[in-house]
């Protein structure tokens, strides 16, 4: 018998590039594919997952903006690469038997439904796995901010980070071999040394909401589903 997990509903964000793999730009279908087994093996163990994901594996709005464009169509152009990541998602989910659907903030009604928080949560009350796509449909408001918004929106109990380390850090321990681990912190330690892990909307955000951010590696297959079964390397940001 699978032991009841930690967390009934859960929001995982997932950012852009990880759907990368190897490549240098755009979408490596094995890794969008494991993506979707990990989140299959969480519904299997009964937990309502939300999705979002980023864009940065296609387009980044802020790429514009560096080089004297103007910021809102670069945040338009990157809404748009979150469509093409979601629906990506939802085909490898379907593939495996796994009900999946996309809800985006910007209506395009011929590609998938438009987000409302009611269609959202009645489709997670069914167990549809529920992708956001779109981010928030504002300019100047990242994915991280769109997870963290739409995590207090379908009421989740956590606000997972699928993030390139396995928790986190004091600095960046890719460039400093001295970077100390933090199994656990709070939010407002995260925001006081500012902590790259999310941006600090989204971290605010989740605050106010008492929601707790797992930061974990979304490398490693099987990881979301260990850490809802009370294993696995992650840091959790908690009140």
């Amino acid at each position: 018998m699978t032991a009841k997990p930690l967390y009934r509903r859960v929001l995982l964000k997932a950012s852009g590039e990880a759907l990368m793999g190897d490549q240098h730009f755009g979408i490596d279908v094995s890794v969008v594919d494991r993506i979707a087994a990990d989140i299959a093996e969480a519904r299997a163990l009964g937990v309502e997952v939300g999705v979002v994901i980023g864009g940065g594996n296609i387009f980044r709005g802020v790429a514009v903006a560096s080089k004297g464009g103007d910021r809102v169509t670069g945040d338009h152009m990157g809404m748009l690469a979150t469509v093409i990541n979601s629906l990506a998602l939802r085909t490898s989910l379907v593939k495996i038997g796994v009900d999946a659907v996309v809800l985006s903030a910007i209506a395009m009604p011929e590609l998938c439904e438009s987000f409302s928080q009611r269609q959202a949560t009645s489709y997670m009350n069914a167990g549809k796995v529920v992708i956001f796509a779109g981010g928030t449909g504002n300019p100047f408001f990242t994915t991280d901010s769109a997870a963290a918004l739409r995590a207090a929106e379908i009421g989740a109990d956590a606000l997972f980070k699928g993030t390139q380390v396995d928790g986190v850090y004091s600095s960046d321990p890719k460039k400093d071999p001295d970077a100390v681990r933090y199994d656990r912190i709070s939010h407002e330690e995260v925001l006081v040394r500012g902590l790259a892990i999310m941006d600090t909307a989204a971290i605010a955000l989740a605050r106010e909401n008492h929601i707790p951010i797992i930061v974990y590696s979304i490398h490693e297959a099987g990881g979301f589903g260990a850490i809802l079964r009370g294993g696995g390397h992650c840091t959790v940001v908690t009140d």
